[in-house]
């Protein structure tokens, strides 16, 4: 059984340490072998808050990780730095690749750096990227679960929530579905939930589903979404692939599952 943990927008610089410390528990306790992390990883992008963010990570214990910068990982006030180096401290505590990839027998994992430093919020995928991917996914095998990351998200369930949309993301969808990806995992607005998007446009034909998650740790938390992470579980494309959403919750000062969504993949 492979199990993936996808933690989103811990904007460290407003993490809560009782939130980290339940997280901490559960990430030891469930042993993923892959942490994805989309995005937002800091509120300003400060030397502190990415270190901080590279310290909580390493504590997590977990062999293999994909981290993608999000809008607020790059300098917001600097505008020098924005625009000559806006990747400078991501890549000093995160390494040099801004587009990684995991691989292994049962999972490909491709990431896309969404960010622009001429975009505020929004985020982009242009072409090229948009190729790139396709050509990485048609790379997999029969039986990997088929993974594309990004940090704005390709759909949303709210109306306030549409100009957070990925620009590009029509095409972008459209053309890694027909190249093979299972599941398309995102961030940014803080609102987690699992969207068959194959029900949703007609010109999609093969089976794609977009992840969101919540925010991991910090207190930049939604009215009606708290702290929250999705773990993935998956064993082969004849069985349903599990998506199981964990709440942090107060009262018990622990991650609860809430739900769990059972996706039938694609044949490949």
């Amino acid at each position: 059984m492979t199990l993936i943990a996808h933690l989103s927008d811990p904007h460290f610089g407003t993490e809560q340490p009782a939130v980290m410390q339940a997280l901490q528990s559960l990430l030891w306790q469930q042993a993923p072998h892959l942490l994805i992390l989309s995005g937002d990883i800091t509120q300003r992008a400060r030397r502190s808050q990415f270190k901080h963010a590279r310290a909580f990570v390493d504590s997590l214990n977990i062999p293999h990780r994909l981290v993608i910068p999000g809008n607020h990982d790059i300098p917001l006030f600097n505008l020098l730095a924005r625009l000559l180096t806006p990747y400078r401290r991501h890549r000093h505590a995160f390494g040099q690749e801004l587009e990684p990839v995991y691989r292994d027998d049962k999972t490909l994992a491709i990431t896309v750096n969404t960010t622009r430093a001429y975009r505020h919020e929004d985020g982009e995928v242009s072409p090229a990227q948009i190729k790139r991917v396709c050509e990485q996914l048609q790379q997999a095998s029969p039986q990997q679960l088929r993974l594309v990351i990004t940090h704005q998200p390709v759909y949303v369930t709210e109306v306030r929530d549409e100009s957070n949309l990925l620009h590009g993301y029509q095409a972008a969808v459209r053309a890694w579905a027909e190249a093979g990806a299972d599941l398309i995992l995102g961030g940014h607005i803080h609102l987690p939930f699992v969207m068959a998007l194959h029900e949703k446009r007609p010109d999609i034909r093969h089976r794609i589903w977009a992840v969101q998650a919540g925010t991991a740790v910090s207190t930049r938390i939604r009215r009606n979404a708290g702290n929250s992470i999705n773990l993935i579980r998956y064993q082969a494309r004849q069985t349903p692939c599990m998506v199981e959403r964990w709440d942090y919750t107060a009262a018990q000062q622990q991650f609860v599952q809430v739900s769990a969504e059972a996706l039938t993949l694609e044949a490949a």
